[in-house]
């Protein structure tokens, strides 16, 4: 009995940890909105396979006409390519659009890195736009958040990619270091306190310990209302909040706190000024994870190559693409319709 008890709770838990990976699987792609923009696209799409440069297989969708302009969605930390579902339906009749996993993310594989930062992050990507671009061909690169940040260390690794392989490119929510001296996330950290007369920093070592927890989101009232004031807004869409929840939901526990580590000690420096292709910021008034203050930082290197379009403040918390829809999307289709005036001018 005791020799077949560890095969007995070896089966138990792989068990349970199917049961959880359906779970998860279900948050990711839950329909049944009433605003159809967040539903599963109606537009079929193609799996393209990708590996990583150690075998790591990443879960890349593409939607859209293969002949179109390509736009490349990178979405960020504990989220997947399911929460572009708003881009996804608002563009995929026009353009060529693809969504990926970040490794360990959704349903791509995590792998066995030697060091998990963002530089292995920009590998990946280069493994996916290898995979999804024609010769000749160039994307239009969107991140939010992480994705952003993958973006950024992409361009500072590999400088002569970017004219390249890259139109233009579309940061959102996001910051270049410092994260965890400047998030607002915590409450009476790193914000005016006018009793006090003075700024509390937020502790190293809180916000590192904070970001690498494995934190769960159980669906109940006051969760909701935690993740909608600190991650996004109050002023949010209810479904909207519903949504973004699922998604971050979805997230294996582990990961949350692996790259949770990877962001308490990023530092990319100046490496968004290797984006040499017209660059659009976007960042949320409301923004507690990362506030404007990063944003701004990264405009204004932007600002002084000359490569910077627009720097954008959206009345949003993190999640601006959820929040604000509809003015996110008209943000990105004057990012798209640039890229594309100039192609059909000269085809």
């Amino acid at each position: 009995m005791r020799a077949t008890m560890p095969k007995a709770l070896s089966a138990l838990a792989e068990q349970v940890e199917g049961l959880f990976e359906v779970h998860r699987a279900g948050l990711r792609t839950r329909g049944g909105y009433r605003n159809p923009a967040l539903n599963p696209p109606s537009a079929e799409h193609q799996v393209i396979d990708v590996r990583a440069d150690d075998g790591a297989r990443l879960r890349v969708h593409a939607y859209g006409p293969e002949d179109a302009q390509p736009v490349v969605l990178i979405h960020g930390w504990t989220c997947c390519l399911e929460y572009w579902n708003p881009q996804i339906n608002a563009f995929a009749e026009q353009y060529r659009v693809i969504a990926f996993d970040l490794r360990g993310h959704g349903e791509s594989e995590f792998g066995e890195p030697d060091q998990l930062d963002c530089h292995l992050l920009a590998d990946d990507l280069c493994a996916v736009l290898d995979a999804v671009l024609r010769p000749g061909q160039r994307a239009v690169l969107v991140g939010h958040s992480l994705g952003a940040m993958t973006v950024q260390a992409w361009a500072g690794k590999y400088p002569q990619r970017v004219t390249d392989q890259v139109a233009a490119a579309l940061l959102a929510n996001t910051g270049p270091h410092s994260l965890v001296a400047e998030t607002t996330v915590v409450p009476f950290f790193n914000r005016p306190l006018p009793l006090l007369n003075r700024m509390i920093p937020l502790p190293a070592w809180l916000g590192r310990n904070g970001l690498s927890a494995r934190i769960v989101f159980p669906p109940v009232a006051a969760v909701r209302w935690i993740f909608a004031r600190q991650i996004m807004s109050l002023a949010a869409d209810p479904e909207s909040i519903e949504f973004g929840m699922n998604i971050v939901r979805s997230c294996r526990s582990r990961i949350r706190s692996e790259f949770g580590l990877l962001l308490a000690q990023m530092d990319l420096g100046d490496a968004a000024r290797h984006l040499v292709v017209p660059t659009t910021v976007v960042a949320g008034t409301a923004d507690d994870m990362t506030p404007a203050v990063h944003a701004e930082q990264i405009a204004s290197w932007l600002r002084e190559s000359g490569n910077l379009v627009q720097f954008v403040l959206l009345p949003t918390g993190h999640l601006g693409n959820l929040e604000e829809i509809d003015g996110f999307n008209e943000i990105l289709e004057q990012v798209l319709t640039s890229v594309r005036k100039p192609a059909e001018a000269t085809g």
